[in-house]
């Protein structure tokens, strides 16, 4: 119990340093690529600006997820770490909300499907794709870039059918979640958890990969190695369930 607790914390507490090191760095305008890099504000259908939508959008359903488990069971270890995602990740999907505000870009852009700015290959984001609405009411959190539609397969993370984007659970996902209770609960929580974690994770590494604002990549890499971390620790938890991530 002591060691689950301490993996959660450790979790929390990597992502939460560098969501502040983000917010320094974004505040001060300061940064290893120079301050013009730094100063430039993405365009609308930028990697910057697409991550930070469809991001905010992800964060959301784990805190949703997150605070269903919280009342479906009594166990402590999976209480405590539904706590710790979704403070985090609703302290990173508020600064995702904060930089589009402060790029003056809207939160929201209908016709944009989900992921279309991981085919924009970090170019400068200045084109406008096709387009193409989402099926979903969600979808017009849609991003930036070639307008790319049908699913997105990052690094083998796909979004599955009814899923908005990769990782993200379906409505009847957490229909399900939402009746369960105790060992049952929480064992579909830790999956649907996992899955939604490796989904981010792939999103994060292509943020890190193609956004040129530094203070967004910086927090885009603490995503990475704060999920990958508790990755580890949710298939911990699972074992000790006698259960298994799925697929």
């Amino acid at each position: 119990m002591r060691r689950t607790y301490w993996a959660a914390g450790t979790a929390v507490l990597l992502a939460l340093a560098f969501a502040v090191a983000a917010t320094v760095a974004a505040a001060s305008g300061s940064s290893g690529s120079g301050p013009a890099r730094e100063q430039r504000t993405p365009a609308l259908y930028s990697p910057d600006a697409g991550f930070a939508r469809d991001m905010a959008v992800h964060h959301q359903q784990a805190v949703e997820m997150s605070f269903i488990v919280r009342d479906r069971t009594q166990d402590e270890a999976v209480r405590s770490l539904a706590y710790d995602i979704a403070n985090t990740q609703a302290n990173q999907r508020g600064m995702l909300l904060g930089w589009l505000d402060l790029w003056g870009l809207p939160k929201v852009l209908a016709g944009e499907p989900p992921m279309s700015w991981m085919s924009t290959g970090g170019g400068s984001g200045s084109g406008h794709g096709s387009g193409g609405s989402s099926s979903s009411g969600e979808g017009s959190a849609g991003t930036e870039g070639s307008g790319h539609g049908g699913g997105h397969d990052m690094g083998g993370v796909a979004a599955k059918p009814g899923a908005l984007m990769p990782g993200m659970a379906t409505k009847e996902e957490l229909a399900a979640l939402g009746a369960a209770q105790g060992r049952d609960a929480e064992v579909l929580y830790l999956q649907l958890m996992t899955d939604h974690h490796k989904g981010g994770v792939a999103m994060a590494r292509g943020c890190a990969t193609q956004c040129r604002t530094p203070a967004e990549r910086a927090l885009a890499q603490g995503m990475v190695d704060a999920q990958q971390s508790e990755l580890t620790l949710m298939a911990d938890m699972l074992r000790q369930r006698g259960a298994a991530p799925r697929g």
